[in-house]
């Protein structure tokens, strides 16, 4: 599993990745709002997330200026591709990616309380709920001196 830059070559297997049914309350229905948001929207980087020879999902970050700290703000893994840990080894990737760069010290990201399969992804991860909301959403943290790669 591999994250890598939106292309020419990606980006349509990008706009086109949907989550299981079951899930669509809590994640945009399909790929392609997630990848507006990052190609017109001005704050958030995708990221495709292949597995193998296939995009099997998207992943967005960016970083807020006013308080130093790097958001997840959308992970999407393909219902065809869900149960192998696809999500899992992208937000490991992603986390790895982010907590190279010197100036990141936390990575924070938001999911619905009802989502517990993600809550229980993220807190597997290190992330810990802050108690803050972001809309409906609940905040976890990662701080990432615990992450950071070694050198």
């Amino acid at each position: 599993m591999v994250l890598e830059d939106i292309t020419d070559d990606n980006w349509r297997a990008v706009a086109d990745i949907a989550p299981a049914d079951g899930q669509r309350r809590f994640v945009a229905a399909l790929g392609a709002r997630y990848l507006l948001l990052s190609l017109r929207g001005g704050v958030w980087t995708s990221l495709a997330v292949r597995a193998g020879e296939e995009v099997a999902g998207h992943v967005m970050w960016a970083y807020d200026e006013e308080d130093g700290t790097h958001w997840v703000g959308g992970m999407l893994v393909d219902a065809s591709q869900q149960g192998r840990g696809v999500g899992r080894a992208a937000l490991r990737a992603l986390v790895h990616r982010l907590s190279a760069s010197p100036a990141c010290r936390e990575i924070r990201l938001s999911y619905h309380p009802d989502n517990t399969m993600a809550a229980g992804l993220y807190e597997s991860l290190g992330f810990t709920p802050t108690g803050a909301y972001e809309d409906e959403e609940l905040v976890a943290s990662l701080h990432v001196t615990a992450a950071r790669p070694a050198t």
